[in-house]
């Protein structure tokens, strides 16, 4: 009994030391190493617990990475598990009706619609628009309520009030219009994200805050404070919005010069081992590697090259910087380490932590990669 258990063991430690040597002497640009990288990382994910509520937040932009996957790499099984989520809980979204993070798994089942064009993929996302359009949210940026006889001022989170909800809900307004032509969906969510953009962009900066609390308050060494992942949302945010996005749309404009002021922006702050600081102006604040954000950004700028928004000489490096940057960061098993864990703000966390949403930015920013470098089997 003893020499079996030895044996396995030598046999799992063997194939860990295989599989790691691979990773180490792989090219990490080499196509056919990203999808090895992507499935790696997927097939870790789907073999773990997710930690969440499967229609929460937490997971879309995993459900958005497989499908992307699916499509880089040609395997059915990536979307499917996608598929198989939706259809086990009915293509429902989240219980919050107005809160645009209980809206983000919208997203991956209008690319799934996309592809096989099942009305019961979209039914309970339109009627939970529709429901929206017609009962809409007060238009404060913050409401009272009464506690223990004092009144407080709280933010209204029935509007997108923080940055995060630029990528949780507009593209799932965006697609809904793509795919029913009805305008009233568009229309919506550029003037929402206008608005958002009223409370929370600095035009100096060409960053989001992540939210007004924010606003004047700076680091210790004197400088603003935007959240890596905050802006990290925002910037992939914009990605899934402008893919839906006629180059000639009235609209489009206003997207593009977000997405390339922020690229400008995200360029410049890169740290020098390729990753963004949890505090993207004050890498010394916290002073450790946060690689959501880092994900989420590599994902835009190499998408914004893909498609032609940005200059490849000028751009190319800070992506591959980014993608190198995580490569070194996937575990021999595919987890990706790093991972600042659910928060609001930059913070100190344990290096070692590996969460779904950036398992997904993960996947994301490797499907534009391997497009960037050449790969030619997207389906």
């Amino acid at each position: 009994m003893k020499r079996e258990l030895l044996m396995s063991c030598v046999k799992i430690v063997f194939l860990c030391l295989v599989f790691c040597s691979g990773f180490a002497r792989a090219n990490d640009f080499a196509p056919e190493k990203i999808i090895l990288r992507m499935k790696a990382a997927a097939d870790w994910q789907l073999g773990h617990p997710f930690g969440y509520d499967p229609l929460l937040w937490h997971c879309a932009p995993f459900y958005m990475g497989l499908i992307d996957l699916t499509e880089v790499s040609g395997d059915p099984a990536y979307a499917n598990a996608v598929k198989e989520i939706g259809k086990k809980h009915e293509w429902t979204l989240a219980k919050r009706i107005y809160h645009a993070d209980d809206q983000a798994v919208g997203q991956s089942y209008l690319k799934l619609y996309q592809r096989e064009h099942d009305p019961k993929m979209i039914e309970q996302l339109k009627k939970r628009f529709d429901f929206i359009l017609a009962h809409p949210a007060p238009s404060a940026y913050k409401v009272e309520k009464k506690k223990k006889n004092k009144t407080i001022m709280i933010r209204n989170t029935d509007r997108w009030v923080w940055c995060d909800a630029l990528y949780m809900a507009p593209a799932a307004w965006a697609g809904l219009w793509k795919v029913t032509g009805d305008e009233k969906y568009l229309d919506f969510m550029v003037k929402e994200w206008k608005q958002t953009t009223t409370w929370l962009w600095d035009e100096d900066e060409s960053l989001y805050y992540r939210d007004m609390r924010y606003i004047g308050k700076k680091t210790a060494s004197g400088a603003k404070i935007f959240w890596s992942r905050g802006d990290g949302w925002v910037f992939g945010g914009l990605v899934e919005v402008l893919e839906y996005l006629p180059k000639k749309h009235p609209y489009r404009p206003f997207f593009e010069d977000k997405f390339k002021r922020m690229a400008k922006t995200i360029q410049r702050i890169q740290k020098p081992n390729g990753t963004w600081a949890p505090s993207l102006l004050d890498p010394k604040e916290f002073p450790q590697d946060e690689t959501s954000g880092t994900a989420f950004f590599t994902y835009g700028l190499a998408w914004g090259i893909n498609n032609g928004l940005l200059d490849k000489t000028t751009y190319e490096s800070t992506a591959r910087k980014g993608w190198k940057a995580l490569c070194e960061r996937q575990q021999p098993d595919g987890r990706l380490i790093n991972v600042q864990p659910v928060g609001s703000h930059p913070k100190g966390f344990d290096p070692n932590s590996t969460v779904i949403y950036g398992m997904g930015a993960f996947l994301c920013a490797g499907s534009e990669m391997y497009k960037l470098v050449g790969g030619n089997n997207a389906k």
